[in-house]
């Protein structure tokens, strides 16, 4: 429900470029190193039949995402690798203590990005302690999957992992589908529309596929998380929303206001609170603890960062559906109108999408 990918952004400008560029250029030719086709590992007597069964399903998705979606026909997941981790790259992201605007990170190819990823946990909380030394709030999350915008096809491809294999077949497509929405439209510097645009794709898509491909229990078990996700989704907003107002009320050059402290340490309390009582409810209705987990982290610590990144994720979606629906539901002509705004100045696609949110 949390945000779940990123762009692997290639070599940092500022303080620790090298290092950083050297870990992210032999993480990724690690992963692609132990990635091996599809067939091959569909066709060996040693792989797993739930594996077997699931890497068929990844093939049949590909074919879905580019001949009903128009998404890209490449070597993208047309590999497998298991990893010896449980995610494939860690994400640091920080914002101010009375801000929900993301801390930014420049690269030559992505632009300025609002989280920096890691192949090794311990470099991402290393970069998050220093980030704390200066005054700012950090996250760090686990990221089940990332995109190279198709600059790795030529190697191969991005490939299928381990870390997301074996999620309930909804997940597993939605998130497919994000990461090759990706390699459609990319607005360099812009994380909220690149990342609400693979949203939107996954959320539209994701249906089409239930619709066209899936069994009744898969469908009825996708309509059931879909509705925590909405649950949860309003709760983030709503919290995101109050806290935003209490920032707006905060003098740029006065000190803490002690009155405005203990209004944000309040918004936090009700919004743990409130999850509290939709976890209740989620547990009643049979959810297991374990499935539940990664939200109890994701609210144990809870600031403004982890805010700000959730809402990179959601807080355009309304406009791209829109978009969609402007576009008569051709996905072809969707994405070519997302590229054009991708392509289109910074205050010019900030207008539209604010056009589009507001009808």
């Amino acid at each position: 429900m949390a945000a779940a990918c990123c762009v692997l952004a290639g070599c940092a400008q500022g303080g620790g470029t090298l290092g950083y560029y050297w870990q992210s250029l032999r993480g990724h030719l690690d992963l692609l190193h132990a990635a091996r086709p599809l067939p091959e590992w569909i066709a060996a007597s040693t792989t797993p039949e739930p594996l077997r069964q699931r890497l068929k399903l990844a093939q049949q998705v590909r074919r879905f995402a580019s001949e009903q979606l128009a998404l890209p026909d490449n070597p993208s997941y047309g590999r497998y690798a298991a990893l010896d981790r449980p995610a494939a790259v860690w994400n640091v992201v920080a914002a101010p203590p009375w801000s929900l605007q993301l801390h930014t990170w420049c690269f030559p190819v992505t632009g300025c990005v609002g989280y920096r990823g890691y192949f090794d946990e311990h470099d991402a909380q290393a970069e998050a302690r220093r980030l704390a030394l200066t005054g700012l709030e950090v996250n760090v999350y686990p990221v089940p999957a990332y995109s190279t915008l198709g600059y790795s096809n030529w190697l191969g491809g991005d490939p299928l992992l381990s870390t997301f294999i074996g999620w309930p077949e909804g997940d597993f497509v939605r998130l497919l589908l994000h990461e090759l929405a990706h390699q459609v439209a990319y607005a360099s510097g812009d994380t909220r529309f690149n990342e609400s645009y693979a949203t939107a794709v996954e959320r539209l898509g994701v249906r089409q596929w239930l619709d066209q491909h899936a069994d009744a229990a898969t469908r009825a078990a996708w309509e059931r998380s879909e509705e925590r996700r909405a649950q949860w989704r309003a709760l983030t907003s709503a919290t995101r929303s109050r806290l935003a107002a209490i920032y707006e009320a905060k003098s740029p050059s006065a000190g803490v206001d002690e009155a405005l402290a203990a209004m944000k340490k309040e918004a936090m309390a009700d919004f743990a609170s409130a999850y509290a009582r939709l976890r209740a409810g989620w547990l009643a209705a049979g959810v297991a603890p374990a499935q539940l987990a990664p939200l109890d982290r994701w609210v144990a610590g809870a600031n403004n960062a982890s805010f700000a990144a959730q809402g990179a994720y959601d807080d355009l979606v309304p406009a791209f559906m829109a978009l969609f629906a402007q576009e008569g539901g051709d996905w072809p002509r969707f994405h070519a109108a997302v590229r054009a705004l991708a392509r289109a100045p910074q205050a010019e696609r900030d207008a539209r999408m604010q056009e589009l949110s507001h009808p």
